[in-house]
């Protein structure tokens, strides 16, 4: 095991150059610059829709709006912002979920790599720390049930399927549950990442036996809290609607995206010199991954579906009514694209062995799934909170550029933080052996 541990391909440290600062500072620059062109467009009225081709009682009955509501540009702002900070909270958390049950099936085939899952999750803080921040400013604006008078019989606005949620929906307990969300997820990898950086130091089985219980603690908790962060963060936006797989298809989104992310830097690094330990059959197994797990999300997506459509039943077909031809149409695009990337492109570019031993059918798959599954989220938010003031300007391509960036910024500073390759970890010969 010395020789292994000696050998000069598991010796690597990352370099986070100043030129690569350089670019992620111009790219987040350049996005803030499009948010406040973007600002600029719908606050002078132009970029907007105008649109009511969807029936607006029905509309407003499926997503428990009652009474009139004048829309203003800051919500669209608001709504980009919360649409970018779950989504790069899924990205950022599945780093933890993959290394969690990695740890507890004792896999040894991605010790090559993972360093980079074991990165990501020092994002939580930033996209925590916003999210909050958002809902105390535009919770209003962006959540339905956040109005006293739906709760007030006396009102004239008193909903009463959205009172009988009150026990779960309320602006305390969300709170409560939100924090909780981000200390859990953010306290576990703390934990975790601690017992990996001291592992590098004084070596033995102490620190990876105490990463198996914290990566087994965190599933648990990720069980739990994967469903109900759905629930709040996304799915209560649409307050009378609801899905009983909506949890699950969720996390089958944050998920695949994840693993697209790990596989994408994996190959970037790689390409850059980077990661010398890391082979042809672990390119393999990450692409099976990447693989998988879109076809399990279609299946999440499909069953879904399926039975709502199935069913037929008004208050649950409304949500897909709304995506499909409701507010003149503008959400039916964005709809067709998130199945095309997440399902039928992955599915035809990595259905061969050699495309997923391949970097640039890899580069193109996971971009695409990554791609894909913004345009998920997209459709899973923008409805509900902005209707037909949706669309694509200057102030979305702005934002994922300010976010993409600072999530790169936050991995990269990570990676330089230890040895790119866990060198003391118990697995390391067979993950410099591995071989199908």
């Amino acid at each position: 095991m010395a020789s292994v541990h000696a050998a000069p391909s598991v010796e690597e440290q990352y370099e986070f150059t100043s030129e690569t600062k350089r670019r992620l500072l111009i790219g987040g620059i350049a996005g803030l610059v499009l948010i406040g062109l973007g600002a600029f467009l719908l606050a002078s009225g132009i970029g907007g829709h105008d649109t009511h081709e969807i029936a607006p009682e029905a509309a407003e009955a499926a997503r428990g709006i009652s009474g009139p509501h004048e829309f203003h540009w800051t919500t669209r702002l608001w709504a980009n912002i919360w649409l970018n900070s779950v989504y790069f909270t899924g990205l950022a958390v599945v780093g933890m979920f993959f290394l969690s049950y990695t740890y507890l099936a004792q896999a040894g085939w991605h010790v090559a790599f993972k360093r980079i899952p074991e990165a990501m999750p020092a994002f939580l803080p930033f996209t925590g720390i916003i999210m909050l921040i958002t809902f105390l400013v535009a919770g209003h604006d962006l959540f339905h049930w956040t109005h006293g008078e739906l709760y007030d019989p006396a009102n004239e606005l008193f909903d009463p399927i959205i009172d009988g949620k009150r026990g779960y929906l309320n602006t305390p307990f969300f709170l409560i549950r939100m924090v909780l969300y981000f200390a859990l997820w953010y306290g576990l990898w703390f934990m975790l990442r601690k017992q990996s950086l001291q592992e590098d130091e004084l070596g033995g089985l102490d620190q990876y036996n105490k990463s198996i219980r914290y990566g087994t603690i965190f599933l648990v908790v990720f069980a739990v809290t994967s469903s109900t962060s759905a629930w709040d963060f996304v799915m209560s936006i649409d307050t009378h609607w609801f899905s009983t797989m909506f949890g699950w298809y969720t996390l089958a989104s944050w998920h695949v995206a994840g693993l697209a992310v790990i596989t994408l830097t994996v190959v970037t690094l790689k390409e850059r010199g980077y990661l010398q330990a890391v082979n042809a059959s672990h390119l393999h197994d990450l692409g099976k991954f990447v693989f998988a797990f879109s076809i399990f999300w279609t299946y999440v997506w499909f069953a879904q579906f399926m039975l709502i459509y199935y069913a037929n039943l008004p208050e649950e077909i409304i949500y897909y009514e709304e995506r499909f031809s409701g507010f003149g149409g503008i959400y039916k695009i964005p709809f067709f694209i998130n199945v095309f990337l997440n399902f039928a492109f992955p599915f035809l570019v990595l259905m061969t062995r050699d495309a997923k031993r391949t970097h640039i059918f890899l580069k193109i798959a996971c971009w695409g799934v990554i791609i894909g599954h913004y345009f998920d989220f997209y459709n899973n938010i923008m409805p509900g909170t902005v209707g037909e003031h949706g669309g694509f300007g200057p102030l979305e391509f702005g934002m994922i550029l300010l976010f993409a960036c600072a999530f790169i910024w936050s991995v990269a500073n990570q990676l330089t933080k230890a040895n790119l390759v866990p060198v003391n970890h118990p697995m390391l010969e067979e993950t410099v052996h591995h071989d199908i």
